[in-house]
């Protein structure tokens, strides 16, 4: 998906290049600033003997000052924005009490030993508070708009899958408008149909039965925000008796989950549209097919699921969400409810694996 990008919408160091420029100019800009007071009331400049623009001085002044600030920064934002993305920001507040001193003592020390190292100038004696007090002052100031906006990448995100929702919320509204004009005509077609079956025809009028029931199911998940995970297996597997009839000895099933856990309450259809997907894109072009695999277990308080097929599996993942209705609309049920998502790997020895935690 990454491939497809514009040019500065494709990430460096985990920062989309347009972000990275943006970045870039916010520091030449205040290193500029910077050099530009320092030089303006100097001696030197008084007398006609620098200038703002000479490369040498800029970083004589300021350039080694802000590479160093830079480099420094991109750790703490890597922790607070992307590796605990998911903190309050109450918290992220609490630990930039710790980081800012971090940040100017290591920053002092290094940069010292910089100049000193190449030659160039530093504040020395008590004019060294100086060199507290702005890097702190910088500290807040960046690590400000850098939240700030990130806030608001993420406020944007909100309005986009709340977006998202209403509209599958529409459409599901619709479907189940659908469903309920007449339910019971339908019930009484299979009935009619299972009754004109011959006897001898066991197996298809247990096939007609099996299929009523998993209308009526659809119809209790239009009307129901949960239902149990034994409710919902058996579904599952009325489903899966369907499909086995189609693919016969070419499909496997392995259902694994503690029978204590089957009175946990999960959200109708949460299941199906995933071994769809495994059944459809994974098995069903193989001459052989293969094995649908459904894992449930509870650690640390939360139902972890897994569906893993063996079949042709998905190389490029992020783009599934691009196509598949059953998957995207599952992420987004998950997101809403769960503030979960869906993650897709490889399954060994191959094909692929969903999983998700609620």
């Amino acid at each position: 998906m990454e491939t497809n990008l514009p040019f500065y919408q494709k990430r460096l160091l985990g920062i989309k290049i347009v972000e990275l420029a943006i970045f870039i100019v916010f520091y030449l800009f205040w290193a500029f600033a910077y050099h530009a007071a320092i030089t303006i009331n100097s001696r030197a400049w008084n007398e006609g003997e620098t200038s703002l623009f000479d490369l040498k001085e800029f970083m004589d002044t300021v350039g080694v000052d802000y590479i160093l600030k830079a480099i420094l920064t991109y750790p703490i934002w890597w922790l607070l924005i992307r590796k605990l993305k998911h903190w309050k920001y109450t918290k992220k507040i609490m630990l930039h009490i710790i980081l800012l001193p971090l940040f100017v003592v290591v920053w002092q020390q290094v940069y010292y030993y910089v100049c000193d190292f190449i030659g160039f100038g530093h504040l020395g004696g008590v004019a060294r508070v100086w060199d507290i007090y702005i890097p702190a002052l910088f500290y807040a100031l960046q690590f400000g708009i850098i939240h700030s906006y990130n806030y608001y990448l993420e406020n944007q995100q909100k309005i986009r899958l709340e977006g998202e929702l209403r509209t599958v919320a529409l459409k599901s509204e619709l479907s189940a408008l659908k469903a309920q004009l007449n339910p019971h005509f339908l019930y009484n077609i299979f009935n009619t149909i299972s009754a004109s079956v011959p006897p001898k025809n066991e197996k298809t009028r247990h096939l007609i039965a099996e299929l009523s029931d998993l209308f009526r199911y659809q119809l209790k998940a239009s009307q129901v925000e949960k239902v149990s995970l034994r409710e919902e297996l058996e579904f599952v597997n009325k489903y899966l008796d369907l499909e086995k009839e189609r693919f016969k000895e070419r499909l496997e099933i392995e259902v694994n989950v503690e029978e204590d856990l089957k009175d946990e309450l999960i959200p109708p259809m949460l299941l199906q549209p995933l071994i769809e997907n495994s059944i459809k894109h994974g098995l069903s072009s193989l001459i052989e097919g293969g094995k649908i695999s459904i894992n449930i277990f509870k650690k640390l308080d939360k139902l972890h699921f897994e569906i893993s097929d063996t079949g042709v599996g998905i190389k490029d993942k992020a783009s599934v969400f691009e196509k598949g209705i059953g998957l995207t609309n599952t992420k987004l049920r998950l997101e809403k409810m769960y503030q979960s998502t869906l993650n897709l790997s490889d399954n060994s020895p191959k094909g692929l694996k969903i999983s998700f935690a609620i």
